[in-house]
């Protein structure tokens, strides 16, 4: 009776650290960010008539792969100013909960195993593209951050990679300007993003000692670079349908009716008397808009397919 009840309960113990350590690595690989990452592609391969097929699971699966080991390697980078921040001091390494080694092992093999499964299937350019990915994020953008607030300009450049993988994997011309427009779309948006996600921890970053753009403007100016940005994002969504990239007024009428939605919780951020911006709010809207829009762009695509 007791061998029964060691070995149940080993056997609990067991699953009980294999969910542990699950755990550590999604929080690793930032899976929300991967998951949203993903998902641009995937309308992206949409987009270009791609349909949903197996090489579009392939495409979507390689660019996860590659989000997470991104992610996970960021971690690595930054992990000495992550333990001096409360926002990430808690992550798994900063935590102590994986070791640095173990850390770069799976970012590693995890960037490895996309870029195989882009060389494998879809081919050399979104390969490419995917390279191009993890240098600009994990070089170029880990770098400026240490070294000027204005990173998330060049930064929001990775924004715009994903759905063109996507894009050029469904079998779009990489020259189409229906692309183009889809690229910016997520650039301008990645502004804000980064900016809203920076701000509403600013004293964080500042102690970690990550310039601010807390020192640089006031918090007036802050909230109209900040809604400029978020109204330029709102313009390039609405003029997709003159690039023929929506055809259904149903769904048209929703993109403008989303957009004046996020223009309407924008103008609260300058209305606003207290000295206190409500980032973090703005920052989840801000996301919301994102997914509804992906969402309205890939319902669109179906809706034509059948």
């Amino acid at each position: 009776m007791s061998t029964a009840v060691g070995i149940t309960y080993v056997g609990n113990r067991g699953v009980h650290l294999l969910k542990e350590q699950a755990i550590l690595l999604l929080a690793l690989g930032k899976i929300k960010i991967s998951l949203l990452v993903t998902l641009t592609t995937a309308t992206g391969y949409l987009l270009a008539e791609g349909g949903l097929t197996v090489r579009m699971l392939m495409t979507a699966a390689a660019v996860f792969l590659l989000s997470c080991g991104s992610c996970a390697l960021n971690q690595y980078q930054e992990r000495e100013t992550d333990r001096l921040m409360d926002r990430t001091k808690g992550r798994p390494l900063p935590s102590g909960k994986l070791s640095p080694a173990v850390s770069l092992l799976v970012s590693l093999s995890l960037l490895v195993a996309g870029e195989s499964i882009l060389a494998y299937g879809p081919g050399p350019v979104p390969w490419a593209l995917g390279l191009l990915a993890i240098l600009w994020y994990n070089g170029i953008y880990t770098y400026l951050k240490q070294k000027t607030p204005f990173a998330a300009i060049p930064g929001a450049l990775i924004g715009m990679i994903p759905p063109i993988l996507g894009w050029v994997a469904g079998g779009g011309n990489l020259l189409d300007q229906r692309i183009g427009v889809i690229a910016v779309f997520f650039f301008t948006w990645q502004v804000p993003h980064f900016w809203l996600l920076l701000l509403d921890r600013g004293m964080d970053y500042e102690k970690a000692g990550f310039p601010s753009l807390t020192r640089i403007f006031t918090p007036m100016q802050l909230r109209r670079i900040i809604s400029v940005w978020i109204f330029a994002t709102v313009v390039t969504c609405m003029i997709m349908p003159l690039f023929g990239l929506v055809r259904s007024s149903v769904i048209n009428g929703s993109l403008f009716a989303v957009g004046f939605w996020l223009v309407w919780k924008t103008l609260r951020i300058l209305k606003t008397k207290n000295q206190g911006i409500p980032f973090g709010v703005n920052f989840k809207v801000l996301n919301s808009y994102i997914l509804i829009v992906v969402f309205l762009l890939a319902m669109d695509k179906l809706i034509q397919m059948h």
